[in-house]
């Protein structure tokens, strides 16, 4: 739905409309979980998903990058979950409805998901790239964020090796301007 808009980047927003299908909410993050281990094993990247559904997601540097300090990007899986008064929408199975209005990506009466959905798909678009000239890339997708940091907190980080770490944390509107 979104590619016919042309927004940019495009492999983000494909991605942000990917994971848009999937409910999110805080406390419900299984199914948006296994779709990132999904997607960095049929890479043949290294994933680990622990008991509480954190995705680390590893991928080796290109040539030419191999002694740099890597990066880690992280961002959160769980949406706040919130709704119109008079929208039927249901969290726990329904997709969010994407609306592009001008300049605008917004969603149908419910909450867009943008923080942090823009900084997972970005997350994505980049272990997706093979373009793009990196060192060692680790990129964390914590859960439960909206209610509290459970998935940050409890995060293991006992195989986390980069010491240079990106928060994406982005407005939709900053990414749009």
């Amino acid at each position: 739905m979104l590619e016919k808009y042309s927004l940019q980047p495009e492999k983000v927003f494909y991605y942000f409309e990917e994971i848009s299908k999937i409910p999110r909410g805080s406390g419900n993050t299984k199914e948006v979980s296994d779709y990132c281990v999904s997607f960095a094993c049929e890479r043949g990247l290294y994933v680990r998903q622990d008991e509480l559904n954190n995705v680390v997601i590893k991928k080796p540097a290109t040539k030419g990058y191999e002694g740099k300090p890597g990066v880690i990007i992280q961002g959160h899986l769980d949406m706040v979950a919130e709704k119109d008064s008079d929208s039927n929408h249901d969290f726990m199975k329904d997709p969010i409805k994407l609306i592009v209005d001008g300049d605008f990506l917004t969603a149908d009466k419910t909450t867009l998901g943008a923080d942090d959905g823009i900084a997972v798909a970005m997350g994505l678009a980049i272990l997706d790239s093979d373009d793009i000239k990196h060192p060692e890339l680790e990129v964390i997708f914590t859960v439960d964020e909206e209610t509290g940091m459970y998935g940050a907190m409890d995060l293991d980080m006992s195989d986390i090796m980069v010491s240079i770490c990106l928060i994406l944390t982005v407005r939709m509107t900053e990414l749009l301007q």
